[in-house]
């Protein structure tokens, strides 16, 4: 992409975003765990955005976008591309305004995710990840219906949604009294890491801000050591289905550069441990890739005593959750 067409949100745009979303969108809390305090002989807070509308973060920048699109222009609909947690953020927000949407998911997508966005009354087209480009056929529906493309994560719009969390952490810290010295969020293509880091930064939070990915879809660790967007080398899928976007986005890159500190992987097993540590030791039903930050913390990866964990979403496969827990019966 040219550097000239790449834009970042300001403080500003996460602060208006906040304003937008407001009548809509859930004000998560930030909890203390008292057993992840006691682990790290600091405070630990979690910020629940498993409990936000339709299960995830994504409902804000969802939210936040479709709010952005002229009015003239929304009855022409909007089409994303998802593997769930974005597809049902969008197609509820569309819900909400009457807007018809169509999302592009691929068929091994978590049976949940798939009708929970149908239940909001989106039309939905599968594809096959493996072999499939879902921009492509998501393209295609833009051009034939004149719709809107809500992206993801690489759009402005949706960075800025997704860093309204980010400035209900700094507003809840400071209730708290505490200072933070690190806040981790789950990362696939960047939107929410660089949403959070630039909303706490403009709030004045110091805190060092990490991305966690899966081991082999570490895109944004990779790219912010090598000062390149660099894409992950793939291969096989990981538990996480929500995490797999190998390469940060344009315009999430060229904000994380200046925002993120160290990226941090972990492996399937880590996330495995953090969804049974979850529901068994939090009481909270995540979903795999809702819990990479917990998971960061409990295979030792995250620096620091005073720390932040967004648990970004609890759309899990209840098999799944049942099978973690009876391996790490003892997590």
């Amino acid at each position: 992409m040219n550097k000239a067409l790449i834009e970042v949100p300001g403080f500003a745009d996460v602060q208006a975003a906040a304003k937008r979303i407001a009548p809509y969108a859930v004000r998560t809390p930030l909890v203390e765990s008292p057993i992840l305090s006691a682990l790290t002989g600091g405070r630990v807070f979690l910020k629940l955005e498993s409990l936000q509308r339709t299960g995830s973060f994504k409902f804000r920048g969802a939210c936040n976008r479709i709010l952005m699109i002229p009015e003239a222009e929304r009855a022409k609909g909007v089409v994303a591309f998802s593997s769930g947690n974005h597809a049902q953020g969008v197609a509820a927000a569309a819900q909400l305004f009457g807007i018809p949407a169509l999302i592009v998911m691929p068929k091994d997508a978590p049976q949940a995710k798939i009708e929970g966005t149908r239940a909001y009354g989106a039309e939905i087209v599968t594809y096959d990840r493996v072999v499939d480009d879902r921009e492509a056929i998501a393209a295609k529906f833009v051009t034939e219906r004149g719709a809107t493309l809500v992206k993801p994560f690489d759009d402005p719009g949706i960075m800025a949604g997704q860093g309204t969390a980010g400035l209900e952490i700094a507003e809840d810290a400071a209730r708290f009294g505490v200072r933070l010295d690190a806040v981790a969020t789950p990362c696939s293509g960047g939107g929410l890491v660089t949403g959070v880091a630039l909303a706490l930064k403009g709030a004045g939070v110091a805190a060092t801000v990490h991305s966690v990915e899966p081991e082999n879809f570490d895109g944004m660790r990779r790219s912010l050591a090598a000062h390149a967007r660099v894409t992950a080398p793939g291969g096989k899928l990981s538990i996480a289905d929500a995490l797999m976007s190998p390469v940060p986005g344009h315009h999430v890159f060229a904000a994380a550069e200046g925002l993120l500190g160290s990226g941090i992987a972990v492996n399937d097993e880590d996330l495995s441990r953090a969804v049974a540590f979850a529901a068994l030791k939090l009481k909270l039903l995540v979903e795999p890739g809702g819990t990479a930050a917990l998971a960061a913390l409990l295979a030792g990866k995250l620096p620091g005593k005073n720390l932040a964990l967004l648990i970004s979403g609890g759309n899990a496969d209840f098999a799944m959750v049942a099978e973690a827990v009876r391996r790490h019966s003892h997590p």
